[in-house]
């Protein structure tokens, strides 16, 4: 908001041709001003006695940041980071399709999928893949109660690496299933009778116009999955699989620099999900485009700008 001041001419009317431009005059703000150097000042003080108490020992931080272990657990992170994302958003797209389904066996299925994994935890599901062996000692291809074809052990065919992927991938997939059906619901079903009137099948329709109208509703959340499961394959440890923290603490079980290696974590961690920040913006944006007429500049372009106008200003 703010105050307004106007100077008419003598006839006090403020439209004739001896009124002055009126001058907008910003309310102030005091309080504004005091909680924000309270603020700075709290966040000065913090940062300071965290980078300067001796006990972090940030020698320890700078000489495992890049330690050969710690980069193989980063990959193994963002390895399953990209495939349990990969299974999850395909299931979760097949998951949603069944459950909008007409025929009522395939949307009672898909219910009961979703319940079962979004109702059991995560590191059970996790352990369970991980001890499959211990009651389906062989898996098979072959007639059902006949013959088999193929025969391997559970063991070699689900590995560490397969078990956390299986567990974190299925397990995603009953909340990605949600995430879709509530961007296909939210498409007008103008848009789908439109396309039935122009002779498109069911499949075509989800395809070539649902789906793609639906994108703007279902990256964004989308986004937040990922970078949770990014953080999530931490418990992986549960099952010995050599990723990040699990190769930080292997690391501090035998050097007892737990607070240290803990920062180290932290530090990869957050480098890790800002990129999967900056692909959801630069997403959002690219299917953003048809909700309005112009989109607000990235940040490189406000550089560029701010780059512009102090050049202009210097020639001046």
């Amino acid at each position: 908001m703010t105050e307004t001041l106007a100077r008419t001419d003598s006839g006090g009317t403020g439209s004739g041709p001896a009124a002055e431009t009126l001058r907008a005059v910003p309310v102030r703000r005091p309080g504004q001003r005091v909680a924000a150097v309270v603020v700075t000042f709290l966040l000065v003080f913090l940062l300071e006695g965290w980078i300067t108490n001796p006990r972090m020992q940030w020698g320890t931080v700078g000489e495992f940041l890049f330690s050969p272990v710690i980069m193989e657990g980063l990959r193994t992170t963002l390895l399953l980071t990209a495939l349990a994302m990969a299974v999850g958003i395909v299931g979760g797209v097949v998951l949603a399709v069944l459950r909008m389904s007409a025929n009522p066996v395939l949307s009672r299925l898909s219910w009961a999928y979703i319940w079962l994994f979004r109702g059991t935890p995560l590191l059970v599901q996790l352990l369970f893949w991980y001890f499959l062996s211990a009651i389906v000692p062989t898996i098979g291809l072959g007639v059902p109660w006949g013959p088999t074809f193929v025969e391997a052990e559970t063991n070699v065919l689900i590995t560490q690496l397969t078990a956390a992927v299986l567990g974190l991938g299925l397990h995603e997939a009953a909340y990605m299933a949600e995430i879709v059906r509530a961007g296909i619901t939210s498409v007008d079903d103008g848009q789908s009778e439109a396309a039935q009137a122009l002779g498109m099948s069911r499949g075509q329709t989800l395809r070539r116009i649902v789906l793609p109208q639906a994108l703007r509703i279902i990256i964004p959340p989308t986004g937040n999955q990922a970078i949770s499961m990014l953080k999530t394959t931490s418990l992986v440890f549960a099952i010995a699989v050599p990723e990040l923290l699990t190769s930080i603490q292997g690391i501090y079980s035998r050097n007892f620099q737990q607070v240290p290696l803990l920062v180290v974590a932290c530090f990869w961690y957050l480098v890790a999900t800002s990129v999967l920040n900056v692909g959801q913006y630069y997403l959002e944006r690219r299917f953003g485009r048809g909700t309005s007429r112009t989109l607000p500049p990235t940040p490189l372009q406000r550089l560029r700008a701010a780059a512009r106008k102090h050049r202009e200003e210097t020639a001046r």
